[in-house]
């Protein structure tokens, strides 16, 4: 049994003192006792629980700066963004992914998140023949879990074609395709894979989105997906909005909704394309909005109507995304900002009773465990043991109590507030520095330099 005392916690009860956290052997929280004696456990100063990642593509980190010039294209866009990155990709061996995906993971954990979801579509070779090994690829995010320490979510995508026209996929999207047939065999391997890892590690299935499988695909994709997670790319572009519209009689939202039992087991990414009627039509599904604002900023997607979504009693999730920059708080952050931009006032999602940054955190950590389908989200009983702390003996941190410490964190501090992280129980980051970091770091630089000049 390990044990953690904290000066204060945010469990399901709200803020408490003196509390005592005891996880047991296979990472479970087997007990919570506020107002307790410290004892021998370990101390911090805020315990919090850590919200999972819900939505990675973690090979995209080596491209982190190399983007911000100017296409060919007058008006640079996410479309003049992706041919760059077909570029790249096609560049990348399984060992560079399993060392890219390790720093991301390490950088994800010292920022506070506890999990990730691996939005996994880079599959085969580059001219798009399969690996001896069909899970080669996955099997190299995977062993970059087991050096992280990270409470993985496999999400394997399928994707099927170059559009909704059914196009055949074009020479930087061929490593990603795969009939359902293959999908499905794609899958069981990579789930007699992840057995390799801790009983925290899951799988979900992921169709990429409307315009890169069929309506049959997407189908079956469903099917095959039983009880584990669904995450599926929805509305982020409007020229994704009008592809689907043209082809198929009604906006993304708007189709998947009529055409799909999209419930509280479905992670729709991005939304930032969405009409009011849509925002609450998901909102009273109970699906949960992944939303990853620093890199839709990044990108020129849109803005989540999120003041319309919580009002509607939506529940949501954050990620990384590209990982060009892998931060808790200022994901929430963005997130936040981006409604005051959009309504020109302040303060936009908080509550009478719960402040702008406890309203973000509590969201984001209740709807990462909801769209990972894991156990987690709260400091509580029989959860697992993913678990925040941050240095109250920080500058601007010393002295604040409750939201107070949350909003402080969020909109004044960053990831150099964050003390130590636990996954499952797994005493990752300490002092504010993974446990591998070094090891990581020397594994991804070695890539990077292989990979220079990709673009």
């Amino acid at each position: 049994m390990r044990e953690i005392w904290a000066e204060q916690a945010l469990t399901p009860r709200g803020w408490e003192k003196a509390v005592r956290v005891v996880i047991d052997p296979e990472g479970r929280i087997e007990s919570v006792t506020a107002g307790a004696e410290p004892g021998e456990a370990q101390r911090v100063g805020a315990l919090l629980p850590a919200p999972a990642n819900v939505h990675s593509h973690a090979f995209q980190r080596a491209m982190a700066g190399l983007t911000e010039r100017r296409g060919p294209d007058p008006r640079d866009t996410f479309w003049t963004w992706r041919k760059l990155m077909y570029r790249f990709l096609d560049r990348l061996t399984p060992e560079d992914v399993e060392a890219i995906t390790a720093l991301v993971q390490v950088e994800m954990l010292e920022a506070g998140f506890a999990a990730s979801g691996e939005f996994h579509y880079l599959h085969h070779q580059p001219d798009g023949s399969p690996y001896d090994n069909l899970a080669e690829m996955s099997e190299a995010v995977i062993r970059a879990a087991s050096a992280s320490g990270i409470g993985l979510c496999l999400l394997p995508v399928l994707y099927e074609v170059g559009g909704c026209d059914g196009r055949a996929l074009g020479p930087g999207q061929r490593r990603f395709g795969c009939d359902p047939a293959r999908f499905a065999r794609l899958l069981e391997e990579a789930e007699r894979a992840l057995r390799a890892l801790p009983g925290d590690a899951a799988a979900g299935v992921a169709p990429h989105s409307l315009r890169a499988v069929t309506e049959i695909g997407l189908h079956e994709a469903v099917a095959l997906a039983g009880e584990r997670p669904i995450h599926i790319h929805v509305a982020e572009q409007v020229a994704e909005v009008e592809e689907v519209l043209a082809a198929r009689g009604a906006r993304p939202v708007e189709w998947l909704l009529a055409n799909h039992e999209v419930g509280p087991h479905w992670c729709l990414i991005h939304l930032t394309q969405m009409n009011s009627a849509e925002t609450e039509a998901v909102a009273k599904r109970g699906a949960v909005a992944g939303l990853c604002p620093i890199t839709e900023s990044s990108l020129g997607d849109g803005i989540f109507n999120g003041v319309e979504f919580l009002a509607a009693g939506g529940r949501f999730a954050v990620g990384s995304d590209s990982d060009i920059r892998v931060s808790l708080a200022e994901e929430l952050r963005t997130l936040e900002y981006s409604q005051r931009l959009r309504h020109r006032g302040r303060a936009m999602l908080a509550e009478p009773e719960r402040s702008t940054g406890r309203v973000l955190f509590e969201g984001a950590a209740h709807g990462g465990a909801q769209a990972l389908r894991r156990a987690a989200g709260s400091i509580a009983p029989s959860m697992w043991a993913d678990l925040l702390a941050l240095d109250t003996s920080h500058l601007d941190l010393e002295g604040r109590e409750g939201d107070a410490l949350l909003d402080t964190w969020i909109f004044a501090g960053d990831d150099r507030m964050v003390a130590d992280v636990w996954s499952a129980g797994r005493h990752m980051v300490t002092g504010g520095r993974h446990v591998a970091r070094d090891a990581a770091e020397a594994a991804a630089r070695a890539a990077f330099r292989r990979l220079r000049g990709a673009l």
